[in-house]
């Protein structure tokens, strides 16, 4: 064989190997670039692309500018409140009613005093009227949500804050806002006497 044509067989297996690479090279280059679009819709798919999560939260300006926005300031719901003080002691709210914006964020005192002369534990429970108001009465803080131990003579002022659903019924003008406040039964002391102690207690 001669030199002639072992050089023009090399020069071809290098070309054919330029070939292969260039090839090779395209190939990376374009799967490089396709990942790009993959991994953002991958990630959004997911929920795991930080910098999207960052970018879809809003600032607080945005949040506050929506919550006034829920705010029905065309219509105005006459909020009464009561109080039923089943028992010797003091149950009032601070005020007898307030006029209120569905959708406005509201808060109310009521006043208890302790007139006994023993430890008493109670608890309140609210009640709505009309009936209808009820599921669009949304308290957001109230003493009721727990039970509550007063010592003789104590007086505790607690808030209740609401808010009104704007999808309250539109012939709704006035809701009541009624609480009951009852001792809870075998858990008052009478003074000298010395407090029961459970099972647990004992132990």
């Amino acid at each position: 064989m001669s030199g002639f044509s072992i050089g023009n067989r090399l020069r071809g297996d290098n070309l054919r190997m330029v070939g292969k690479l260039l090839v090779v090279t395209v190939l990376m280059f374009g799967f490089g670039y396709a990942m790009v679009p993959m991994y953002k819709s991958i990630c959004s798919a997911l929920g795991i692309n930080v910098l999207s999560l960052t970018e879809r939260q809003p600032d607080s300006s945005t949040a506050t500018g929506r919550q006034s926005s829920q705010i029905d300031y065309g219509r105005s719901i006459s909020v009464e409140f009561d109080a039923n003080a089943r028992g010797p002691w003091s149950f009032k709210p601070a005020v007898g009613s307030l006029q209120v914006h569905p959708g406005e964020l509201t808060t109310v005192m009521y006043e208890f005093k302790n007139t006994q002369d023993h430890v008493m534990s109670a608890q309140a429970i609210p009640s709505y009227a009309p009936k209808q108001a009820t599921a669009h009465f949304n308290k957001l803080e109230c003493f009721c949500f727990r039970e509550y131990t007063l010592q003789p003579g104590e007086s505790k002022r607690w808030p209740v804050v609401f808010v009104i659903d704007p999808q309250l019924p539109k012939d709704v003008k006035t809701i009541t806002l009624s609480y009951t406040f009852f001792e809870v039964p075998g858990k008052t002391v009478k003074q000298g006497q010395a407090p029961k102690l459970d099972a647990d207690a004992r132990i």
